[in-house]
Order: C-alpha cells, then sequence, then structure tokens
C-alpha cells in the first residue's frame, strides 16, 4: 500500500516542521551544554553562611555585560523560590517535531523514502510499524539498563550502550533505505533522549518540589537519577546532530559499510563531546581532538572511493549510451518537467546534455559509487546501468 502527499503540501510541512524542529533543537542543545558546563565550572563556597545554606558550589560568570552568580544546592533550598523556572518544553517541541518531520518525509513517502526493495522488501505498514516500534524499544531497553548496570558501573552501561547502538544501526542498514537506516538511529537516540527529561529528569525535579512543599526533606537519590540522565543527553547530543546532518553526504550512508560508518562517527562525536566536558572542568586533554582527529581521517581513507581514471584498453562509453539511463531513471525526478515529484529536488536538472555533465561527479556520487540514487531506486536502475554511468564519467563524462 502506497500512502501518498501532495508534494506542494508536503513541501510546506517539511520548511515549517524543520525551521521549528531546529530553533527548538538549538535551545534544547544550548541548554544541555550550558548546563553540563555550569556543574564543571562550580566551585565550593567560601562563605561559611553559603555552606549552612546547603550550597555545594558555585560560579562567578560575565555575559551581556553584567555579572552573574550561581548558587548549587545539596539538595534543595530551605525555603522554595518563586518563581522557579524549568527546562523542559525546548526537549519536547524538538522531538514532537522531529517525528511530525519523520511522518511528513519518510512515512507518508514510505514507498520511496524508507522502502528500497533492494535492502528489504517492506509493505509501507510493515516499515512504519518497525520503525515506530523501534522508537519504544530503544527506550524501554535504555531504561532498564540504566535501572540495572548503570547503578553499579557508567562505564559498563556506555560498553552496553555502545553495543545496543552498533546492532541497531546494522539492523537498520537491513531494513531500510540508507538515508532512513541513519535517521532511524538518530530518532531512536533522540527519542531516548526525550524520554529522559518526560520520564526521569522532570518527575525527579518534581520530588524535589514536592517534597519541600510538604516540608519533608527531599530524597537525593532524585538528584543523582535527574543528573545521570542529562549527562547521558549531553553525550547523545552530537551523536544525534550527526544522524541527522548525514542527509546531505551520500558517501557516508550510501556506503557498503555505511552502518560502520555511522558508529564510528557517533563514536568520535561523543569522544569530542568528553573533551569539552572535561575542559569545561579545567582539564585540557589534547589527545582526545587528536585521536578524534585521526579517527575521522582513518574514516575518510577507509571509505575513499576508487580512482575514477579509465583502464587502460576500457570500451569507450558514449553520451548516446548513457542519455537514455539518465532519462528513463534520473529525469523521471531531475527535470523542468518531473514526473514523480512537484519540482526537481535541490533543483538539480537533467535535460540537456549540458546539464548532465556538469553534474557528472555527483551522479557518480549518488547512483555509482552509492545506490543512493534513484530514491528507493523507484525507476530500477539496475547495476549494468550504474556501472556504464561510472565508465562513461570516468572517461570524462564527455557529451556532443
Amino acid at each position: 500500500m502506497v500512502i501518498g502527499i501532495d508534494p506542494y503540501v508536503s513541501g510546506w510541512l517539511d520548511l515549517v516542521f524543520r525551521w521549528f524542529h531546529v530553533v527548538a533543537a538549538i535551545v534544547w542543545i544550548g541548554t544541555s551544554f550550558y548546563f553540563v558546563a555550569l556543574d564543571q565550572h562550580l566551585h565550593e563556597p567560601r562563605d561559611e553562611a553559603d555552606l549552612d545554606r546547603g550550597v555545594s558550589g558555585e560560579s562567578w560568570e560575565i555575559h551581556g555585560g553584567g555579572f552573574y552568580r550561581i548558587e548549587k544546592f545539596r539538595v534543595a533550598p530551605r525555603q522554595l523560590p518563586k518563581p522557579l523556572h524549568w527546562y523542559k518544553w525546548e526537549a519536547y517541541w524538538t522531538w514532537l517535531t522531529g517525528f511530525a518531520l519523520f511522518v511528513v518525509l519518510y512515512y507518508l513517502q514510505a514507498h520511496t523514502a524508507m522502502i528500497d526493495t533492494s535492502v528489504a522488501n517492506l509493505s509501507t505498514w510493515e516499515a512504519i510499524a518497525i520503525s515506530i516500534g523501534g522508537l519504544a524499544l530503544a527506550w524501554i531497553v535504555y531504561d532498564g539498563l540504566c535501572r540495572t548496570i548503570g547503578q553499579r558501573s557508567e562505564l559498563a552501561l556506555a560498553a552496553c550502550i555502545l553495543g545496543l547502538v552498533v546492532v541497531t544501526a546494522y539492523g537498520a542498514s537491513l531494513l531500510f533505505a540508507a538515508r532512513a537506516a541513519y535517521l532511524q538511529v538518530g530518532a531512536m537516540l533522540g527519542t531516548i533522549m526525550a524520554a529522559n527529561v518526560f520520564f526521569v529528569i522532570i518527575p525527579a525535579h518534581w520530588e524535589l518540589v514536592r517534597a519541600k512543599e510538604a516540608g519533608r526533606d527531599p530524597d537525593p537519590g532524585a538528584n543523582r537519577r535527574g543528573k545521570q540522565r542529562s549527562v547521558h543527553n549531553n553525550y547523545f547530543t552530537l551523536p544525534v546532530l550527526f544522524s541527522m546532518l548525514a542527509g546531505h553526504f551520500p558517501f557516508t550512508y550510501g556506503h557498503d559499510h555505511s552502518w560502520a560508518i555511522l558508529v564510528c562517527l557517533m563514536v568520535i562525536g561523543a569522544w569530542i563531546r568528553h573533551y569539552f566536558n572535561n575542559r569545561h572542568a579545567g582539564r585540557t586533554l589534547w589527545w582526545i581532538p587528536l585521536t578524534a582527529a585521526a579517527g575521522i581521517a582513518a574514516v575518510a581513507v577507509w571509505i575513499r572511493p576508487p580512482s575514477t581514471s579509465p583502464a587502460a584498453g576500457a570500451t569507450t562509453v558514449t553520451f548516446a549510451q548513457v542519455q537514455p539511463i539518465v532519462a528513463q531513471r534520473c529525469a523521471a525526478c531531475h527535470s523542468l518537467h518531473p514526473k514523480l515529484v512537484s519540482a526537481a529536488p535541490l533543483g538539480i536538472v537533467l535535460d540537456t546534455a549540458a546539464q548532465i555533465h556538469a553534474q557528472a561527479t555527483q551522479i557518480r556520487v549518488v547512483a555509482v559509487d552509492s545506490h543512493v540514487m534513484p530514491l528507493g531506486n523507484a525507476t530500477h536502475m539496475t547495476g549494468a546501468e550504474r556501472r556504464l554511468l561510472g565508465a562513461w564519467i570516468d572517461a570524462g563524462a564527455k557529451t556532443p
């Protein structure tokens, strides 16, 4: 079954939800980065009166033309302040708008955006059900690990989470189209982050508030639970951002080992976040960015496409041979008058010889070095046609 949506309507929904999503994400990520940095900047108060009030740390800051003094209490102040500012809606809106985008761009266009029959012959509803089920399962498994292994060892918990990311990335690569697989993994981590806020961090805050309102001592465990999940979210941030941005880089998700590339770059993202968290605490571990840079370089060398120089004695492929392939397999979308969409994606048009020649390098990246295009192989481009395109491009992409 195919679910359809008017391309013009889809375009506007994409614009609105993407805009909202990016704004909410900036606010959420900003507060996450700020509060972790603030925690690392705290120093024990010098004033005995502050210690008597239950203050565990303080930080002096300057911003926007003024000085600020920030205090953190061991558990809670003696008297509940009013107003008390909460940070939760930025997390909720980030997830809600992100899920809305997933629905508009993937669930409602699953036959091209999510499903690649050369990967797995899923129906639309099967693909959607697996995706939504994955979002829920990610939280259930992660939360269970935090409540068991995470109570004994953060290092063991980190190893388990890494193992789950590896399994998830590999499994998604066997079920979904390449770009959708990356987004599915990112959406699962993003769901964990939002669920951490909704199910753990905010309830922990409420425990502190209600205890003070009832005149009883708050449970310090609520502080620990909220802090643990907040730190986890901080480390998840850069890996999730990569999965969202990777759609612009088909040489990553279009590779035969795309799942391994995703895992490597997500680990590097978390590693970079670890550097900054230590830097805020006054520990400058320069070997972390150096090893991160080396890791990125190693991945880049590993996935570098083979040389495009034509082999000696190779058969010459003419433009007359490849033009029908482009017309049948590519121009259904990339044309001034496309058949499958309302307008050519990214404004790329492949109607004339000059236009095809100008896009030859990009055609190689998305249709020869990888099978990213056509999306979901909706126009049924064959392996032989891809090789023919590659041979023509290797020989200089010559046109009449």
